[in-house]
């Protein structure tokens, strides 16, 4: 632990170059004071918002490699419905200021290229395969050999046992098994990469966690319909009230549907995006307040940054939970019925 420690100490040390040379702290051309507090945030925001330029920062020199161009090789994914609604990528449509990739689509302007977060995603996915290609070696009994087999074996082994089935059920985990653990250790993947220097945390971008929650939702209303067929379903949204009532509790449940998922990606959008500008404005005290700061500054974001490292999993083991849970209570539908009559027998 001591060298992770001084390792990180190191790493976030060797980083403070290439946070200073954005340009914090220099005069304005028009020889007006700086408002550091404006660009520090500015720097910031930008670093933790979704783009299709990456641009790979490291901790030693030359500090900043070229910016590569996500988007590039897919421009054909830039679609227009109306001439011209592409004009300007970067401009928001009026009204859409907080959203401005859905005024863009509302306007005529499709682009559904890739962005950063979708290149950390496929890192992320990439190391994965590598990872448990590596993890899978068994010896002639079929025990795990090797610390990273034994490694991948255990987190597998928890996520079935401690998650999918208390939650689902022993015969009924066995479908979702894999889907859970898959969405464990892609959550884990992109959370862990994020904390490389110069990676991009792709799991503060919101539209990747709401594509992990819609799967949620998804997965947890075939469950559902699995277990009690449509029928049972539909039935299950009326809460078992009596007719006069349904016009309350449909609406109830149809929106208790859909808050259990919005949960789930706000809370994990927001303790990733979170963890990531706290390290950044730890930072910033160094160049906002004094280069003295440092000496507090660098082992505080060192605590975080291994803190962070326990969030990463951490989220990953709640998001797959809680997905579990859902997937559960959908499972118990089609049961409902069955012990209402075994309890009247």
């Amino acid at each position: 632990m001591k060298r992770l420690l001084s390792l990180v100490v190191l790493s976030l040390a060797l980083s403070l170059p290439a946070f200073a040379n954005e340009g914090h702290g220099e005069p304005a051309a028009d020889g007006k004071p700086v408002d550091k507090a404006k660009e520090t945030s500015d720097f910031i925001l930008h670093h933790v918002a979704d783009d299709t330029e990456f641009a790979l920062e490291i901790p030693f020199p030359p500090y900043h490699l070229p910016t590569i161009n996500v988007a590039g090789p897919f421009s054909f994914l830039l679609i227009e419905t109306q001439p011209g609604a592409c004009a300007d990528l970067h401009h928001a449509a009026p009204g859409f200021e907080s959203f401005p990739s859905l005024g863009q689509a509302i306007h005529g302007c499709w682009d559904l290229r890739p962005t950063k977060a979708i290149l950390m995603m496929w890192i992320a996915v990439a190391l994965l395969f590598l990872v448990l290609f590596m993890g899978n070696k068994r010896d002639q009994n079929g025990v795990p050999k090797g610390l990273l087999s034994h490694v991948v074996e255990t987190l597998a082994l928890f996520v079935r046992d401690e998650v999918a089935i208390p939650n689902i059920g022993k015969e009924e985990s066995k479908r979702y098994v894999p889907l859970l653990t898959s969405i464990f250790f892609f959550i884990l993947a992109i959370n862990w990469l994020s904390l490389i220097p110069g990676m991009f945390a792709a799991s503060g971008v919101i539209t990747v966690t709401t594509a992990l929650a819609v799967i949620t939702f998804l997965l947890t209303q075939i469950a559902a319909i699995r277990s009690a067929g449509i029928g049972g379903y539909l039935a299950h949204l009326t809460g078992g009230v009596p007719p006069f009532l349904w016009v309350i509790m449909i609406p109830v449940e149809i929106i208790g549907l859909f808050t259990k998922p919005f949960a789930l990606l706000v809370r994990l959008f927001a303790n990733m995006v979170a963890g990531h500008m706290v390290l950044f404005f730890l930072l910033a005290l160094i160049f906002m307040l004094h280069p003295a700061m440092a000496a507090f500054s660098v082992p505080i974001t060192a605590a975080i940054y291994l803190l962070e490292i326990f969030v990463g999993i951490l989220q990953a083991y709640i998001f797959t939970l809680l997905t579990s849970l859902f997937i559960g209570q959908g499972v118990a539908m089609g049961h409902h019925g069955h012990d209402e009559a075994h309890e009247a027998h």
